[in-house]
């Protein structure tokens, strides 16, 4: 029987609360990512921007969610302008 699984992230993590914040996380990071691409600006730019590395943001635009954490994703959304908005759902 082949195991079927909602995102790729519960088929990645078995426990579904990091599962879930994989998926939050990793949702954040496709919008800027696509933020960043409309814009058509430069890595140096991006980096004084955001504060970082121009190292950090070939990480952010390879899309290598494990070097960063929720808290450095929102600030990175909102040093570009975004404004992030999270719904807590019962």
């Amino acid at each position: 029987m082949i195991e079927e699984f909602e995102s790729v992230w519960d088929a990645l993590e078995d426990d579904p609360i990091k599962a879930r914040s994989l998926k939050l996380r990793s949702g954040l990071m496709m919008a800027i990512n696509e933020h960043i691409k409309a814009q058509k600006r430069t890595q140096e730019d991006l980096a004084q921007i955001l504060g970082v590395s121009q190292t950090t943001v070939r990480a952010l635009l390879g899309g290598k969610l494990g070097q960063f954490n929720i808290d450095t994703l929102i600030d990175f959304a909102h040093k570009l302008g975004l404004n992030v908005h999270f719904e807590i759902v019962t």
